[in-house]
């Protein structure tokens, strides 16, 4: 685990710099890498430098000053590892609020893609989301299963497959056996290129259709994509629901992490 680790740290935290998202734009203070634009802003690094105390907080405070500056909100990605083992109470401090811990999770993905086992569900098919359409049916579909107005999802996607190409992919369950099926369930995957990671993200299902192996299917077409592009690594930030499954798919959990969102006054 610790090699994983050092390998995720190393290779995956700032290398979202080598694959600029459309819309967004990088700056660095020191070891933050400060993206701005999209749905919120985000800061990242691989370790911050030694920096404790006074000098943490100054760090800080410039943060919020600079997205505050520009009437943005941010995530701070904090990871359980990180030092000093403070940062989070000095984030709350500045008024930063803490969303839900995820895992971060490992897999290799040729061993992975050689092992998963999908069970065959005729009524169910996997398809790669490329039109604008297509991806609007995935904004609206997340909207169904979260309560909420997930159309910027949709539009993001739709940005970042333009600029980005295949460096993201993005797939669809959809239920039915010919016209008229309805997408059940989607997930994305993201190469970061020059490491050996590629990075898993999404894979939500509507309610009536959990329990069909969906997410499994899903974890599986993605697994062999990256092999097959010669990725070494799958990474994916797992929710409590996702983590088990996930382990019992081969995944090793490595660290957790935690979202500290900061909003303008």
């Amino acid at each position: 685990m610790t090699d994983l680790l050092a390998a995720y740290d190393a290779q995956v935290r700032t290398a979202v710099a080598e694959r600029l998202p459309a819309g967004r734009e990088l700056s660095w203070d020191g070891p933050l890498l400060r993206l701005t634009g999209g749905f919120r802003g985000f800061v990242g690094y691989r370790d911050l430098d030694g920096r404790r105390g006074r000098e943490l907080d100054e760090l800080i405070e410039r943060t919020v000053a600079f997205f505050d500056g520009r009437g943005e909100s941010f995530e701070w990605k904090w990871h359980a590892h990180d030092e000093p083992a403070d940062l989070p109470d000095r984030l709350r401090a500045h008024g930063f609020v803490a969303e839900d811990l995820e895992t971060v999770l490992v897999a290799h993905a040729a061993a992975l893609a050689a092992s998963a086992h999908v069970p065959d569900d005729p009524t169910l098919r996997v398809a790669e989301l490329r039109t604008a359409a297509e991806l609007r049916e995935l904004g609206a579909m997340e909207s169904e299963i979260w309560g909420e107005d997930w159309s910027w999802l949709a539009e993001d996607l739709i940005a970042r497959r333009a600029a980005e190409g295949d460096q993201l992919r993005v797939f669809g369950i959809y239920a039915g056996r010919g016209a008229g099926d309805r997408l059940v369930s989607g997930a994305w995957l993201v190469f970061n290129p020059g490491t050996e990671f590629a990075g898993l993200w999404g894979g939500s299902t509507l309610a009536e259709f959990r329990g069909r192996g969906c997410y499994r299917r899903l974890v599986a077409i993605r697994a062999a994509l990256a092999a097959d592009l010669g990725y070494r690594f799958l990474q994916v930030d797992a929710s409590p629901d996702s983590n088990p499954i996930l382990q019992r798919l081969g995944f090793t959990p490595i660290t957790t992490t935690r979202p500290f969102i900061h909003r303008p006054d």
